[in-house]
């Protein structure tokens, strides 16, 4: 059983690195919330291992994360983070296959620092979001897994394609990586050079407004099931999933801007959103129709194009 120190210190870390899902996490009932404190922790412990830009050198990255891996599947760890995950993935029956899925993405990063395809992206997410939204069902406990599951990682990869479209120059200043394909920087007359400088012009607005456009279709996949998971996590889940595409009406607002600076979400519009959402929530318990009348993504471009774009039927 995860103990109370490590308890406080994976929440310090959730509450330190993660402040936007935090926002949502403190909702979700204490079976849950106390296990996710862990989960993103662990996430968090293994993500710093290979976007730390002043770290150890590859080799000893590869070993740091074989350790990680080891201890996690329970096979003994000093690290008491990594020691609580063990626990809460035998205490709730976590398969081993996602969490190795999780470690060998995070393994990518250390000498991958781009990505050729839309496929080849998506291949990492596999275990860098779709995994992670996998084991938070997991702690869940939903009815249904079988059908919980597919939407939970579809959420996943919601989540983070937001991150990679908000931290474009971030990550060329951290980690020098872009997460935009390549095929696709060529579709739009972008340079990986181009990036680097930071010049935005017309042809990056218009690769930026395309990406969104394809990660809003993910999130309507993704809210499509938060109505499969226990009643008591359908709104924190569904506030999760309209504050992070929240940053989409951030970035528009900035003319597709994320060249010059990162776009963040204020303490007060947070909690606009928060207020906004339950008040909806407290009159329609519908997940799906609440974000398509909370969050700016119902009200995007993709709305009005064809069947590619159409939102999935309710």
């Amino acid at each position: 059983m995860v103990n109370d120190t490590q308890l406080a210190e994976s929440k310090a870390i959730h509450r330190r690195t993660g402040t936007t899902f935090y926002v949502a996490t403190r909702l979700l009932p204490e079976r849950v919330r106390h296990a996710t404190y862990v989960l993103y922790a662990f996430f968090r412990v293994a993500d710093e291992i290979v976007d730390d830009p002043n770290g150890p050198p590859p080799a000893e990255q590869r070993a740091q994360l074989e350790r990680l891996r080891r201890g996690a599947l329970g096979g003994g760890t000093d690290d008491s983070v990594v020691a609580a995950f063990s626990d809460l993935r035998a205490q709730y029956d976590i398969p081993d296959a996602a969490v190795v899925e999780f470690v060998d993405a995070m393994a990518t990063d250390i000498d991958t620092d781009s990505y050729e395809t839309h496929d080849e992206l998506d291949e990492y997410m596999g275990g860098s979001a779709a995994a992670v939204g996998e084991m938070m069902t997991a702690v869940m406990q939903p009815n249904d897994p079988d059908i919980a599951h597919p939407h939970a990682r579809r959420l996943g990869e919601a989540f983070q394609l937001t991150n990679f479209l908000r931290d474009v120059r971030e990550d060329v200043v951290e980690r020098d990586r872009i997460y935009l394909p390549r095929t696709v920087l060529e579709e739009h007359d972008v340079t990986a050079a181009q990036i680097k400088c930071f010049e935005m012009d017309g042809e990056f607005a218009a690769l930026m407004r395309s990406e969104l456009e394809r990660t809003e279709r993910r999130y309507r996949e993704g809210v499509a099931g938060i109505k499969y998971l226990p009643t008591d996590c359908q709104f924190p889940v569904l506030l999760a999933a309209v504050l992070y595409a929240d940053h989409h009406r951030l970035i528009r607002n900035r003319s597709y801007d994320v060249l010059s600076a990162t776009p963040e979400l204020s303490t007060t519009r947070k909690l606009s959103l928060l207020a906004r959402t339950r008040w909806h929530w407290l009159w329609n318990k519908d997940p799906e129709a609440v974000f398509e009348t909370v969050s700016t993504v119902a009200h995007s471009p993709s709305r009005h194009r064809g069947p590619e774009g159409a939102t999935p039927a309710r």
